[in-house]
């Protein structure tokens, strides 16, 4: 599980921030990319990466203002061209799938895959599968924009081959029913409960992506003891009263809120403009003092999400 920066910017597109979009690839989990929006210019981006397009089978749009959907029409339409077939599905605020489609109908672009939409009405669980729970909540924006809470669900124990050859079990079929934690009976008799011989459960992660807000107690619950917290930094230090104005975030309210919400890193984007070179740094210095575990991000930036050894 990895964490892949295809814009870090806020408003329009920079010379070294693109606007919003990033990729969460799930390669070993499930053999696909979830891309969380996908502002101007995002398919111009994973030309730079290892990322294919055909690849992603969902996308997650955080709220409708245009450095965070303006990229979708050429998106979609190249994924049809570089060998996607498979269907894709988007979720988010409603009116998403009247801008894809008339952009698509407008430009009379044709796909070869189908296209769902799941168009958010409240909060609450939106994705619910054998390996992954997505959550979303409401933040405060001008326009409605949600965050997005990604559990992975727990991996179940590894099969303790040695200790089945210590007991003097052979390899073979059975091995599969035991992995399973079934009981089974042996050739020589022996009654065998397959739980015995099973690791512990490996606890899943968690990845909490919020979008455009203010402060807010949803962020806190989509961010709690989330293994990474990807937040919105659109504001320094001393800035937090244009921030609220604007309805957006500072680095310091981001920090604080990954303290309270006892997460384990903050990584922060949506950077303004005006915070070029060594500024950005800044930033991060600023947040480091509330939160040490704290990263400004850049474009092309991949974050790995490990497996925690404690768990």
């Amino acid at each position: 599980m990895q964490l892949e920066f295809l814009g870090t910017g806020s408003g329009v597109p920079g010379k070294f921030r693109n606007v919003s979009s990033t990729a969460l690839k799930l390669l070993d989990e499930c053999n696909s990319v979830w891309l969380f929006d996908c502002g101007e210019g995002t398919q111009q981006q994973i030309l730079r990466t290892n990322l294919k397009p055909r690849k992603i089978n969902k996308i997650f749009i955080t709220h409708l203002h245009g450095d965070h959907i303006f990229g979708l029409p050429g998106l979609l339409s190249s994924r049809s061209f570089q060998g996607g077939n498979t269907p894709l599905t988007i979720y988010g605020p409603k009116g998403i799938k009247d801008f894809v489609r008339v952009s698509l109908s407008v430009s009379q672009t044709k796909l070869s895959y189908k296209i769902n939409y799941v168009e958010i009405k409240q909060p609450g669980v939106i994705l619910d599968d054998d390996k992954f729970k997505v959550t979303i909540g409401r933040l405060d924006h001008q326009i409605a924009s949600y965050g997005f809470r990604v559990e992975e669900k727990d991996h179940p124990g590894e099969l303790l081959v040695d200790k089945l050859k210590e007991a003097g079990i052979p390899s073979g079929p059975v091995y599969g029913k035991i992995k399973n934690g079934q009981t089974v009976t042996l050739d020589d008799g022996r009654v065998i409960d397959g739980k015995q011989y099973i690791g512990p459960a490996q606890k899943g992660r968690t990845v909490t992506i919020i979008g455009d807000t203010r402060s807010n107690l949803s962020s806190y619950n989509l961010a709690q003891n989330a293994d990474v917290l990807v937040h919105e930094s659109t504001f320094g230090k001393g800035e937090s009263r244009l921030a609220h104005s604007y309805y957006h975030s500072t680095n310091m309210q981001a920090a604080k809120l990954a303290k309270k919400a006892g997460v384990h890193k903050l990584l922060l984007t949506h950077i303004s403009a005006r915070y070029t070179g060594g500024m950005a740094y800044e930033l991060q210095k600023q947040a480091r003092s509330i939160f040490p575990n704290s990263r400004v991000v850049k474009d092309f930036d991949i974050i790995d999400i490990p497996f925690d050894k404690n768990n």
